[in-house]
């Protein structure tokens, strides 16, 4: 499974020069508040908070060539377009163990390019 598009990634890196650690860097940070969101507002079971916070990160996961994670994040967007508030915790779960493989793909990338 790829967790990760390295061609965008690389696209990214070329374009983005020196500040692509800055980006990589504000990519986990503003993830790890994501999921924090995510946390609160699914207990809460407001589907249309769940779909906008999931769909917020299915675009910053998409922009920085997360494809796995960003699959999962658009469908726990549909499932609450749906009103499918069921399971929802599992559907975080499988977020969270995703977005550790991304996170640590990430890292592991910046050691490299710094």
């Amino acid at each position: 499974m790829n967790h990760l598009d390295y061609d965008a990634l690389n696209t990214l890196r070329d374009v983005m020069e020196g500040d692509f650690p800055l980006l990589i860097d504000t990519f986990i940070l503003d993830s790890t508040e994501r999921l924090q969101k995510l946390h609160t507002i699914i207990n809460s079971a407001n589907a249309d908070l769940i779909r906008r916070s999931a769909h917020s990160f299915k675009g910053s996961s998409s922009n920085i060539g997360a494809i796995q994670l960003a699959a999962l994040c658009a469908s726990l967007e549909k499932k609450a377009l749906d009103g499918d508030l069921v399971n929802l915790d599992q559907d975080l779960r499988a977020i969270e163990q995703e977005y550790a493989q991304v996170e640590n793909l990430l890292r592991a990338m910046l050691q490299v390019s710094r």
